[in-house]
């Protein structure tokens, strides 16, 4: 399903068709590591389930290049064991690919395996129009439209109050269009826009007319924020 056009969801991620540029953001490898370590009992499952998914997305588009939109590692000050392995694998899965990492607000250490992997590490990206920059603060020069990750969407309902969907949002940032996409983290559900606090400086207004398109078994449009919230 295409949230603009030129630019299409394809399961939890965005593919830019003219660019042919696949966009995903908020691995956060190595989080149960990070819960393991908090006493929390965790399997460690995400990096294959991750690895799946993305030889899925692939089965459906061919990308040149490969945008990590930040938030790639979890820790924040240090690169666990796992972390390390993890990253490199994933890099080592899109070795026909160019790969473009954006710094995120957990990156401040993936310089040392962007550098050994060769791999460009950027604050943003901009093409024809476009910006993709993580969303933790907002960069000076901005485009007529812009991707962001960092907020991990998701909605719940009343009738299913347990339970939460990863959703892409589509509205306005001043006169720009933004773009917000949801983790590709498989662990965590994600940030409840409907009734929890939003991180994102892009996000501080009022997401009443953000459009939303939710992601499970196929792309869902369900219409504006503001309608869904009259359900709950």
């Amino acid at each position: 399903m295409e949230i603009q056009k030129g630019i299409e969801i394809i399961d939890l991620a965005l593919y830019l068709k003219k660019e042919k540029i696949l966009v995903i953001s908020d691995l956060h490898l190595g989080y149960e590591e990070a819960l393991n370590k908090q006493g929390v009992l965790m399997p460690r499952f995400q990096f294959e389930e991750i690895i799946k998914k993305l030889k899925d997305i692939l089965k459906k588009v061919n990308p040149k290049t490969i945008i990590i939109n930040g938030d790639l590692k979890h820790e924040f000050g240090t690169i666990s064991r796992t972390e390390w392995k993890q990253v490199t694998d994933l890099l080592d899965f899109f070795k026909n690919k160019e790969i473009i990492l954006i710094k995120g607000n957990h990156d401040n250490i993936l310089g040392p395996i962007a550098k050994k992997k060769n791999v460009k590490l950027v604050e943003s990206y901009e093409t024809d129009n476009l910006l993709i920059t993580h969303g933790h603060k907002i960069p000076k020069k901005l485009q007529k439209t812009i991707i962001i990750g960092h907020e991990h969407p998701a909605i719940s309902f009343s009738s299913r109050e347990d339970q939460k969907y990863k959703c892409f949002l589509k509205g306005k940032y001043k006169r720009h269009t933004l773009i917000v996409t949801p983790s590709f983290n498989l662990v965590s559900p994600g940030t409840d826009v409907t009734k929890q606090k939003t991180l994102s400086p892009f996000l501080k207004g009022n997401l009443k007319n953000f459009e939303v398109y939710i992601v499970e078994d196929k792309v869902y449009k369900f219409g504006k924020l503001k309608e869904i919230k009259k359900l709950k």
